[in-house]
C-alpha cells in the first residue's frame, strides 16, 4: 500500500493512513491492531510534554563474529538504517495519567524485536533507573525471542532481565508488562511475564514456542485462537485485555493504586456501624438465616466491589493455567485507601450461577486469590475479602489439581501476610472453602449471613441420616450471625437494611463500605509484627479454652 493508505491484515479493509494514526493504529472497521513503533508506544502512553528519553548509550556487539552468509554486523547496520534506531528497544521517563514511570518499549521492526546483549542491557538499565528513583517500571514487548546471531550471550539476557525484575520486587516497586503482537520466545519467557500486572492488547499473540515451531517440531494440531490474548486471558496468564483507547487511563489507575498515590477523594471519616454486642443483633432462627444468606437477590461480590470501591480494576488469572470464575479479585480504592480485594462470586440467575460454578472455587481460584494477596504484600496494601460460598468445588478435577494443598497453602499465606486483612461473610460461608480466604485480622459477618463447618443439609445427612433435618442441624451448628458473635468466631456484625441486602442493595453496600473502612482505619497504625502477632493469637485461642471465656468484641 501507499503511505496514504494501509491494508488491515485482520479484515483486509483499506484504511486511510491519517485516520488510522488518529485511531492509535486501530482499524476502524474491525478493531484490529496495527503494529506501533517503540516511539509511537511511548507517545501513546505519555502525558503531554512528559516524555524524556533515557540517556543510555549501549553499543551493539558481535560476540560470535557471526555470519549466515551476511555478517551480523552488516545486518545490524541495515536494521539501523531501516528504523533510524540504535537497537530494538527505546527507554524513557514519562508520566501516565500523572504517574511518573520508566518505560522500556520494544520495536519489532528492528530484527524482529529480538533480545540481544544490548537490548538486555538497556532493559536492565531501565529497571535500575526505576529502582534508583523509586519509580514503577512499564515494559512494552514485541519480539520473536532471543537474537540467534548472539548465541548464548543473547540467551543470558533472559536471566539478566529476570534478575532486574526481581530487584524491583524486593524493593516493592510496581511493574507492569504490556504484551503486544507478537511476543514470543525468550522475551515471553523472561521479563514479559514477571510484571505485577500483565496487560495484553486485543489479538496479541504470545507464547514460548510459536505456532510454526510447534507445527514443525511435534506436528500437533493447534486449537482455534491459540496463544492469542483472549485465549491466554481465559487460561489465567494475563490480568486483562485492554483496547489501546483505554490503555493510558486503565494503566494509570493501576499505577496510582500500586504506588499508593493519594487521589484526595472521600475524606469523610467512616461511620461506625458494626454491632459488637451479641444482644444487639436481632434474633432469627438459624434455618431462616441459611435461606436468607442464599437468597439470589443479594448482591454478588463483584457487585459489592463496584459499589463500594472507586477505580476498581479486576485482575485475572493464577499465572499457571487457570482463571476460576468462582473467585473474583482486583484493586481499587476504598475512600482514599488503595486496597486489594478478593471474594467468592455466585450470580443471580441459573446461567450466572453455572458460569461461576455456584461460587465453588477450584484450585485455580485459590491460586488466583493467593497471587493477589502476595501482590498486596509487595505493594503494601490492605486486603479485603468477601466470603459467599457453599464450599470449595468437590469434583474429581479439583482433587487431581490439588484442592486440599492450595487451600492449606492459602491458609498459611494469609496467616503470615504483613498487611491488614479484613474479611466479611456477606452471604454463605461454608467449610474450608470459605475459611481459605478468611484468615483475617478482623472477621465480620452481615446480619443475614451464615458461617459453618458444613452445610446444614450435609450435616443432617451424615449425623441425622436425613437431609430433611437440615433446620435442626442449622440450629445445632449455630450458623447465624448472633451465635457466631457470641462464640467469638466473628468480631462484629454488619447490619442490613430493612428487608435484607436483597431488598436494598445500595443501602447494604453503603453499610458494608462503612464497616470495612472503620476496621481498616483501626488497623492502619499497626506495624507488620503486631498485625501478625494479633492475627495468630486470634486464631490460636479457638479450642484453647480462651474462646469460652470471652468473644473478641472488636479492637484488641
Amino acid at each position: 500500500m501507499t503511505k496514504e493508505w494501509a491494508l488491515c491484515r485482520h479484515c483486509r479493509a483499506v484504511v486511510y493512513a491519517k485516520r488510522l494514526a488518529r485511531n492509535h493504529g486501530v482499524c476502524p472497521q474491525c478493531g484490529g491492531c496495527f503494529p506501533l513503533t517503540a516511539q509511537e508506544w511511548l507517545e501513546l502512553l505519555a502525558d503531554h510534554d512528559t516524555l524524556r528519553l533515557l540517556d543510555t548509550d549501549v553499543p551493539s556487539d558481535d560476540p560470535l563474529g557471526f555470519s549466515d552468509g551476511t555478517p551480523y554486523a552488516d545486518r545490524l547496520a541495515q536494521a539501523r538504517a531501516a528504523t533510524n534506531m540504535p537497537e530494538a528497544v527505546v527507554c524513557a521517563r514519562l508520566s501516565v495519567n500523572d504517574n511518573p514511570v520508566v518505560v522500556a518499549a520494544m520495536d519489532f521492526r528492528f530484527m524482529g524485536g529480538s533480545l540481544s546483549g544490548a537490548v538486555g542491557e538497556l532493559i536492565t538499565r531501565a529497571a535500575e533507573t526505576a529502582l534508583a528513583e523509586r519509580l514503577p517500571l512499564v515494559t512494552v514487548t514485541a519480539s520473536g525471542g532471543v537474537r540467534m546471531q548472539e548465541g548464548v550471550i543473547g540467551l543470558m539476557q533472559m536471566a539478566k532481565t529476570a534478575q532486574a525484575m526481581q530487584q524491583l520486587d524486593e524493593a516493592g516497586l510496581v511493574t507492569a508488562c504490556l504484551i503486544t503482537d507478537p511476543t514470543y520466545g525468550g522475551v515471553a519467557a523472561s521479563y514479559a511475564m514477571l510484571g505485577d500486572v500483565v496487560i495484553a492488547e486485543p489479538g496479541a499473540r504470545f507464547g514460548f514456542a510459536g505456532p510454526r515451531v510447534i507445527a514443525q517440531t511435534i506436528r500437533q494440531e493447534l486449537p482455534p485462537g491459540f496463544q492469542t490474548a483472549e485465549f491466554l486471558l481465559e487460561r489465567g496468564f494475563v490480568d486483562l485485555v485492554c483496547p489501546r483507547a483505554q490503555l493510558r487511563e486503565r494503566l494509570g489507575r493501576l499505577l496510582s493504586v500500586g504506588a499508593r498515590r493519594d487521589t484526595a477523594a472521600d475524606v469523610c471519616p467512616a461511620e461506625q456501624v458494626v454491632i459488637r454486642e451479641p444482644d444487639r443483633v436481632p434474633e432469627q432462627d438459624p434455618w431462616d438465616a441459611v435461606r436468607r444468606a442464599r437468597h439470589l437477590g443479594r448482591p454478588t461480590t463483584s457487585e459489592y466491589f463496584r459499589m463500594i470501591l472507586d477505580d476498581f480494576e479486576e485482575l485475572h488469572g493464577d499465572r499457571v493455567g487457570g482463571d476460576c470464575p468462582a473467585i473474583v479479585g482486583g484493586v481499587g480504592r476504598l475512600g482514599r485507601e488503595p486496597v486489594v480485594v478478593v471474594g467468592h462470586e455466585k450470580g443471580h440467575t441459573p446461567a450466572d450461577l453455572a458460569a461461576h460454578n455456584f461460587g465453588m472455587p477450584n484450585p485455580a481460584g485459590y491460586r488466583k486469590a493467593a497471587r493477589l494477596m502476595r501482590l498486596a504484600a509487595k505493594w503494601g496494601l490492605p486486603v479485603v475479602t468477601l466470603v459467599d460460598t457453599p464450599g470449595a468445588y468437590p469434583g474429581v478435577d479439583a482433587e487431581l489439581q490439588g484442592q486440599a494443598t492450595v487451600i492449606a497453602e492459602t491458609l498459611r499465606l494469609m496467616g503470615a501476610l504483613p498487611v491488614p486483612l479484613v474479611t466479611v461473610v456477606t452471604g454463605e460461608g461454608c467449610s474450608g472453602g470459605a475459611l481459605a480466604i478468611a484468615v483475617a485480622d478482623r472477621v465480620l459477618i452481615m446480619e443475614n449471613g451464615i458461617y459453618t463447618v458444613i452445610s446444614p443439609e450435609g450435616c443432617a445427612a451424615i449425623l441425622w441420616k436425613d437431609s430433611a433435618a437440615a433446620p435442626a442441624a442449622a440450629r445445632a451448628l449455630k450458623v447465624d450471625a448472633r451465635s457466631l458473635l457470641t462464640l467469638g468466631v466473628v468480631d462484629g456484625v454488619v447490619p442490613e437494611p430493612p428487608g435484607g441486602a436483597e431488598a436494598d442493595q445500595t443501602a447494604a453496600a453503603n453499610l458494608l463500605r462503612s464497616a470495612i473502612r472503620a476496621e481498616l482505619a483501626d488497623l492502619a497504625s499497626r506495624d507488620p509484627a503486631r498485625l501478625l502477632a494479633e492475627r495468630r493469637a486470634r486464631f490460636r485461642r479457638f479450642g484453647s479454652g480462651a474462646d469460652r471465656l470471652t468473644h473478641s468484641g472488636g479492637s484488641q
